[in-house]
């Protein structure tokens, strides 16, 4: 096994295949991308909850999604540009030629798509590298005296909400002159307002020293329209342009590609019309020499039109343990000046022109410490298809998925859809499989329990695991989902580790306390340890009897309740006894020798038959009932193979918690799902529902499968699909169990189907685009290593699964840096911060560390 991790896996194969006519080496793993790699390539660079656009890997801005929600196909007129004096063929726009994927099919394509700069003359090759938050594009061109390096990014800081959570981003262009000659260039850049909405308030380009701002006001009662996006420089001789020329058909970007090719600079100041705005930088390069030149870019939207969910219905809805509940929506309205969702940037500065100062004067520190980060994250000897998958997906948390509202709390979609979000309210059975936001922003994360037990949960301990915008209490008059409901008792376990304050679990234990007791009496009333009743889950179904996924994270919930109970001092013997029973049933009747079912029961229940039960979506026509006669209800598993069938192990492992099933019967669940769902071609594989997440030749790990037979007519909605969030916990799950193999196996797959060619290398989807089920995917260095913080006493842990050498990545509440063992013995690397590591745990013994 070792000789595959240091030799076969540390280089993906040098695989020779056909692209684009010419022959092309395959995608590497944690490598660059180039020629048909880079044909979807989009980047997202912004702040945490601020929004972003994305650096495409031809150097193109687009899904420029400033606005409070997604616009995933909003390419801005908008491009940087490169005059070179005196030279035929010696100006270009400084990207790569538009990928074929944008001439045909894409919106807008029929009709030629005018309006956009894609037939201006641009550089012939690109090379994408990723370090994320980092992003270089390499830039070469046959005419060309100059190699071009563009690196965007915005700042990422692990522990610094704030600073990583800016409406701001850069990108650096660095010129070299490789001729013997100097050279006499013009850089500028160009775009059109792309923040006017027609007829909603006036639009002008204004004044900021080194650049423009791109400027619509709000209309009457209609605050949400107003918005600012700055461009400007570090450079002091830069001129500006804020009057293009102004005229029909196509004549403003005519005009200015003409100035640009004429090395003319125009600088006019803004006339009411213009449509959009220039800068222009002039230089000179001596043989070899090089220049680089600072873009900055920032935003300021400080209103929208969001607000979502329906308002408690009686005071039964209200949390018992949260008295100042009721009052939360005009509490937040005094404060943000809104009903409506504000971002926390608009509370922290007050207009651009703020924003704008902060970044400038502050970019050189910022930078050192997010490239601190990016050090200390690929300082690591983990497997690249493993570091890839990781760092790809941070980038979720920069994309509209994610918010922060103006008081500061996380709030978040489950995804983003072209232009709205996707499945509202920080979703907590989608949101349970995220283990990244606890470890790098664990003060935010702890915001999102605050909210499901302080603020969604009622009088009765039934929490809403959708929680409305802005954060406020919920009306409750839908099932709550017991593995959102039950994965936050452990979430809150893993919180307090990960903090180390009591003072904050004390505050929320009543609460817990109170949503573990529902949990029993909705869902298993009889108290026999399994999830009997009808239960809603992240299949937006009902699973009707015991089942090996949701019983698991029964299991893992009263455990969790137990540990946090016994520090407390208080009495857990009632759930004792029902982890014991819980234990039980899972071993006894749950297992089939092989791995974890479903027993479907409909009958003999508290709750009344299918055909009048609350459901999602659903309803039963008479070929339903006829099935129902049958097989039972629809959307069950009952003999399946499922991906997720013990989910909840996986959850307590992550979040610190002693795993309470048979390792024995978890390990060969494992296994049997990688021998059965793991599929190298779909092109066989029915799937009536969801295909595009995996199909055809795409290799990929099904929902489920039925080995043995068994597969009902109409089985959990989503059965047949591929989920990337899912392929990642489960390799997390075997990795946890030393099958590094198999857990390598199922990543390497996960991201063969996210090279560049067909899908974005940095956009995993499933329902909607950087879908946060994928950050799952942090869980597989802990997979892999072992590494835990304790912060409630100083212990680190250390279970490598990858042999007596290794080093990785360790984020704590107060700083991060590096760990791993060196010849068998254990050492810490703090890069920023502190981690105050008073003892090591190294395979259940405690070992000194040593100095790095």
């Amino acid at each position: 096994m070792k000789s595959r991790f240091f030799m076969l896996w540390s280089v993906a194969l040098a695989v020779v295949c056909a692209c684009n006519g010419s022959r092309q080496e395959k995608h590497a793993f944690n490598g660059s991308y180039e020629g048909a790699y880079l044909n979807r390539i989009a980047f997202p660079v912004g702040g945490m909850g601020a929004g972003m656009f994305c650096v495409e890997g031809t150097g193109a801005i687009s899904h420029m999604s400033l606005r409070h929600r997604p616009d995933l196909f909003h390419e801005p007129c908008m491009f940087a540009a490169i005059h070179v004096k005196g030279l035929e063929n010696g100006t270009k726009v400084l990207e790569k030629s538009v990928p074929d994927r944008k001439k045909f099919g894409a919106p807008g394509s029929a009709l030629g798509n005018g309006g956009t700069t894609w037939g201006l003359p641009r550089f012939d090759d690109a090379r994408f590298t990723a370090r994320f938050p980092f992003a270089s594009i390499e830039l070469k061109d046959k005419d060309m005296p100059l190699e071009v390096v563009l690196t965007a990014w915005s700042p990422f800081i692990p522990t610094d909400e704030d600073n990583s959570g800016l409406p701001a981003g850069a990108v650096e262009y660095t010129f070299r002159n490789t001729s013997a000659a100097e050279v006499e260039a013009v850089f500028s850049y160009n775009s059109r307002n792309f923040m006017y909405v027609h007829g909603k308030g006036a639009s002008s380009v204004k004044t900021i020293d080194n650049g423009f701002i791109l400027s619509q006001t709000e209309n009457e009662n209609e605050p949400h329209h107003q918005g600012d996006f700055a461009v400007y420089t570090d450079q002091p001789d830069t001129r500006v342009d804020r009057l293009w020329f102004r005229g029909g058909w196509f004549d403003p970007l005519t005009i200015r590609w003409n100035d640009i090719v004429s090395g003319s600079i125009r600088e006019n100041a803004f006339e009411a019309g213009s449509p959009g705005g220039s800068l222009f930088v002039p230089f000179k390069l001596g043989a070899k020499e090089e220049k680089t030149i600072r873009l900055y870019m920032t935003w300021y939207v400080p209103y929208s039109d969001l607000r979502i969910g329906a308002e408690p219905a009686s005071r039964d809805d209200l949390p018992s343990h949260h008295p100042d509940a009721a009052k939360s929506d005009s509490i937040y309205r005094e404060k943000a000046g809104s009903g409506n969702y504000r971002p926390w940037y608009a509370g922290r500065f007050k207009d651009i022109k703020e924003v704008s100062d902060y970044w400038a004067q502050n970019y050189d520190d910022l930078k050192k410490k997010t490239q601190t980060f990016t050090d200390a994250f690929h300082n690591s000897t983990l497997p690249p298809e493993v570091m890839e998958a990781v760092a790809a997906n941070l980038t979720i948390l920069k994309s509209p998925t994610v918010f922060r509202q103006y008081d500061g709390r996380l709030w978040n979609w489950e995804g983003c859809g072209d232009t709205w979000g996707s499945c509202h309210g920080s979703c907590t059975h989608v949101w349970n499989y995220a283990q990244a936001i606890p470890h790098l922003f664990p003060n935010m994360e702890r915001t999102l329990r605050e909210t499901e037990f302080l603020v969604s949960q009622d009088s009765r301990g039934h929490q809403a695991f959708r929680t409305n915008l802005p954060i406020r209490p919920v009306r409750h008059d839908f099932h709550s989902a017991a593995d959102g409901q039950l994965g936050g008792v452990m979430k809150t376990y893993r919180d307090w580790k990960i903090c180390g304050d009591t003072e904050w679990l004390k505050r929320l234990y009543p609460s817990v306390k109170q949503s573990i007791d529902y949990c029993i009496g909705a869902w298993d009333p009889r108290e026999t340890g399994a999830l009997e009743e009808p239960h809603h889950n992240t299949y937006d179904i009902e699973f009707w009897g015991p089942d090996g996924m949701c019983t698991s994270f029964y299991a893992g919930a009263l455990q969790a309740v137990i540990l946090m109970g016994k520090t407390l001092n208080d009495d857990v013997s009632r759930y004792e006894a029902l982890l014991a029973k819980s234990k039980a049933y899972m071993e006894e009747k749950l297992f089939d020798g092989e791995y974890f079912i479903q027993d479907v029961r409909w009958k003999d229940l508290n709750t009344p038959d299918p055909v009048t039960a609350q459901s999602f979506h659903s309803s039963y026509s008479a070929e339903a009932r006829a099935i129902l006669e049958k097989e039972g209800p629809k959307y069950q598993y009952g003999t399946g193979c499922l991906s997720d069938g013990v989910l909840g192990s996986w959850m307590s492992l992550v979040c610190g918690i002693p795993e309470v099933i048979d390792e024995d019967k978890i390990s060969s669940h494992l296994r049997s799902v990688h021998r059965y769902n793991l599929k190298r071609d779909l092109r066989d594989h029915a799937n009536p529902q969801r295909p595009t997440f995996a199909m055809g030749d795409d290799g990929g790990l099904l929902l489920c499968s039925w080995p043995k037979g068994g597969k009902l007519q109409l089985p959990f909605v989503y059965s047949d699909e591929v989920w990337t969030g899912i392929e990642y916990q489960v390799a997390s799950h075997l990795m946890f169990e030393g099958e590094v193999e198999k857990g390598l196996d199922i990543v390497a797959t996960c991201r063969s189907r996210y090279d560049g060619r067909i899908r974005n290398p940095f956009n995993e989807y499933e329902c909607g685009a950087w879908y946060a089920r994928a950050l799952a995917s942090y869980g597989l260095i802990e997979g892999l290593t072992g590494v835990r913080y304790d912060a409630t006493d100083g212990t680190l842990y250390i279970n490598s699964r990858i042999g007596n050498n290794f080093t990785s990545f360790l984020s704590a509440n107060t700083g991060f840096g590096n760990v791993g063992l060196k010849n068998g013995k254990p050492f810490v690397d703090v890069k920023y911060g502190k981690i105050d590591v008073k003892k090591c745990i190294l395979s259940g013994v405690e070992t000194k560390l040593i100095s790095k």
